[in-house]
């Protein structure tokens, strides 16, 4: 049985609480039930737009999880301002456009511009003791990128993967995250993957090299609203250790 960690993003929970303009469904209420039911830490997006997670959300999860609390948010004075103030373990960095259904790929860090705000960034959240992931593509020099400008963690964009159709492209880009996980290895930097990853595919990508922690969150959503959320982790748990 391997170790990785299960992070349940609970965005979509917001999302139906979005569609209504509702209180509920509550994500501080669902991350709960996640701890509960086996998760090792809770995701959330908090967007400059705030279309699904908000600020009173955040708030409230940061005095509540239990276990880890992993921010994802934008390379934003913003954002960084809110994650300095709330002083989450882990935050996550990540492109993001307004008119995105949902993060459509990695960070950049070919783009020198960019690359400057996400070390400063990276710098003022280290004082205040958060640990800082960045989400990029399976690329060996994006990771070795990554770890020169100081990042405590990568994220591997998982979507190219699971968005393959057939048995050519799914080995190209089993290719491409093995390669990435393996520079990952020797920069000495930890490894985490997720997007749109499922009940079936997240099997194909647990052998990559030193991967510690997987943030999978629409594919146990959506299960949750046919067989309840505490089953739907319990299930991924299940696909991922072999059980708990």
């Amino acid at each position: 049985m391997n170790n990785i960690r299960l992070h349940v993003n609970v965005d979509h929970i917001a999302t139906l609480r979005s569609q209504r303009g509702t209180k509920y469904p509550d994500p501080v209420a669902a991350a709960s039930i996640c701890e509960l039911s086996g998760a090792d830490g809770i995701t959330v997006h908090l967007r400059e737009d705030r279309r699904h997670i908000i600020d009173r959300d955040v708030e409230i999860l940061r005095k509540t999880i239990s276990t880890v609390m992993n921010l994802e948010m934008a390379v934003t004075d913003e954002m960084v301002g809110i994650a300095c103030s709330l002083g989450p373990d882990i935050v996550t960095l990540v492109p993001e456009k307004r008119e995105e259904k949902t993060t459509e790929g990695g960070l950049d860090l070919r783009d020198s511009k960019l690359m400057d705000k996400i070390s400063s960034a990276i710098e003022k959240m280290r004082k205040n003791g958060i640990k800082v992931s960045l989400f990029i593509d399976p690329d060996v020099d994006i990771v070795e990128i990554s770890q020169k400008i100081g990042a405590d963690m990568i994220e591997l964009h998982t979507g190219d993967y699971t968005l393959s159709e057939n048995s050519d492209e799914i080995r190209k880009q089993l290719l491409r995250l093995e390669n990435s996980a393996f520079a990952a290895s020797e920069c000495g930097i930890e490894l985490a993957a997720g997007h749109g990853l499922d009940y079936t595919n997240v099997k194909g990508i647990l052998h990559l090299l030193n991967l510690k922690e997987l943030n999978i969150g629409h594919s146990i959503i959506s299960r949750a609203a046919l067989s309840g959320l505490e089953k739907a982790v319990r299930d991924m748990i299940f696909q991922i250790r072999g059980g708990i």
